[in-house]
């Protein structure tokens, strides 16, 4: 792929350090999620002279303290990113935001309401705690669906930020992380406490994979309620761009550090995230890690999951004053399946100089290492 640049190009480490010599004390905010964890394994790995990383989450895992080393204090704070008061105490003397905490729902299962309160008043919270305590540097994961796939069908194929597309956002989740991204490439160049300015860039991975990702595991969840079954029936043409965790965390630490040496270049953009993993339909890439357990394969024309994810919905609005029903299937879910969308990274490589820090063999060692534990795999294999 284009982004990647020659062997022994690979950038080194982000700077860690502050212009006064002190090392830096880093705050994530979902920071005990799927993307906090694999940020949090990456810093311990890349960043040198990082003294403390703060995890910031509404349900927390205290194991991850015991991830300290004898140079990072690793420390788990338990708030809501909705309550601003909660937010600004994890903020005061953070030198770094990396704003991950987000409530990602196509399904239905939560209200619009608490998505808005989530991902938008949660990262209003996040600037005003930054401009209070005089934070200067937040990176915002943003996502690829503050631009598309959109209902309508309409292909991506290796896009970038400057690629015209027919944004439509038909669900609360897309339009939210498309506000929250629009107030963080605003909040560039304000004025923070000090008389600093507050450097901001937006993230925009496509869809990330890896250990602990949970819509892999739903995948595989499904097959098994199914009886061992893949349904399947997205067009073989389709392809999406996706990429591994540890790649996402890798441009989030880049990204930081381009905002503390070319603010003027970095900041108030947004990029998208890609690394080098295969072009595929999301249910073929998610067979290259399942083929192990040995399922059958039921390929549904198209048109039949189209009637039933209209059924699906039309269930769920029925059933909605009685039962919160939020099946994997809608009519969104189809259309993003089905709908092409791949991205460069052109734009973060010639800004803060990204390339992967994980091969795609390695990321699918990795995510394969995790597969491997679920349930079942070895009476599959010995079947």
């Amino acid at each position: 792929h284009s982004e990647r640049e020659k062997p022994g190009d690979t950038p080194p480490p982000p700077v860690t350090t502050m212009s006064d010599g002190r090392s830096l004390v880093y705050l994530v905010t979902g920071g005990c999620g799927f993307l906090g964890r694999h940020l949090l394994g990456v810093t311990l790995e890349k960043e040198k002279r990082v003294c403390e990383i703060r995890l910031f989450d509404k349900v927390v895992d205290p194991r991850l303290t015991e991830q300290s080393t004898d140079g990072v204090q690793v420390t788990v704070l338990q708030g809501d990113i909705t309550d601003y008061l909660s937010v600004r105490e994890a903020v005061r003397g953070a030198d770094v935001v990396f704003h991950s905490a987000s409530l990602v729902d196509v399904w239905h299962k939560v209200s619009p309401a608490v998505i808005h309160a989530v991902n938008v008043t949660g990262t209003e919270n996040v600037i005003q705690a930054c401009v209070e305590l005089g934070v200067q540097y937040l990176v915002y994961t943003s996502s690829m669906e503050v631009v598309g796939p959109n209902v309508k069908g309409d292909p991506f194929i290796r896009g970038n930020e400057e690629t015209p597309y027919n944004i439509a956002h038909a669900m609360p989740y897309p339009r939210s992380k498309a506000e929250a991204e629009r107030i963080v490439v605003r909040a560039n160049g304000t004025e923070v406490s000090g008389g600093k300015t507050l450097h901001t860039c937006s993230l925009r991975p496509t869809g990330i994979y890896g250990e602990e990702h949970q819509l892999m595991k739903d995948f595989y969840d499904k097959s098994v309620q199914a009886g061992g079954r893949l349904i399947l029936g997205v067009p073989k043409n389709t392809e999406h761009g996706r990429v591994y965790a540890g790649n996402v965390a890798w441009m989030h630490l880049l990204a930081a550090r381009g905002l503390m040496e070319e603010p003027q270049t970095v900041g108030g953009q947004a990029y998208f995230c890609y690394d080098d993993s295969p072009y595929k339909s999301y249910e073929d890439f998610n067979l290259q890690f399942l083929s192990a357990f040995g399922f059958s394969q039921v390929h549904i024309p198209l048109v039949a999951l189209w009637f039933l994810a209209v059924l699906n919905d039309v269930l769920r609005w029925v059933l909605r004053p009685v039962w919160q029903w939020a099946p994997l299937l809608n009519r969104y879910t189809l259309a993003v399946a089905c709908t092409s969308f791949t991205v460069s990274s052109d734009k973060a490589r010639r800004h803060f100089r990204y390339t992967p820090l994980f091969s795609w063999e390695e990321c699918r060692a990795r995510t394969q290492a995790w597969v491997d534990t679920f349930p079942g795999l070895g009476a599959k294999k010995d079947s």
